[in-house]
């Protein structure tokens, strides 16, 4: 092996490391019974807001975008696109990621369960 392809493999590993952590691999099936406590004010069904806005095509949509949902400040002026690691981190401590926000959930520590519950939305909501 060359020198120049040691070091090309060397810097894929340091980007790869530099590019966050990894995600737990989710189970939609195991998300999909977690998301049943969201229900009360979250729908997965495009134009249905309840007492939050519905999460249909949530990933890759920027935060506080829903159409005629009463977002707060804090969420409107969030700069925030959502994707895999930005659902997590917000689900995790929703108050501390985007703080002001008006969601009264106060997160889900376990990080396989934030797993299972995007598996969940990424079947359901694209």
């Amino acid at each position: 092996m060359t020198i120049s392809k040691l070091l090309a493999g060397g810097a894929m590993a340091l980007l790869a490391l530099s590019s966050g952590p990894a995600l737990a691999q989710g189970d939609a099936a195991k998300g999909e019974k977690l998301f049943a406590r969201c229900q009360a004010c979250h729908s997965v069904e495009p134009g249905q807001n309840k007492i939050g806005p519905t999460l249909a095509g949530l990933f890759g949509r920027k935060a506080g975008s829903v159409e005629g949902f009463n977002y707060s400040d804090a969420m409107k002026s969030a700069d925030v696109v959502w994707d895999e690691q930005t659902v997590s981190e917000y689900l995790a401590d929703p108050k501390g990621y985007i703080p002001g926000n008006r969601m009264l959930f106060a997160g889900l520590r376990n990080e396989q369960d934030r797993a299972d519950i995007i598996a969940y939305l990424k079947e359901a909501t694209q």
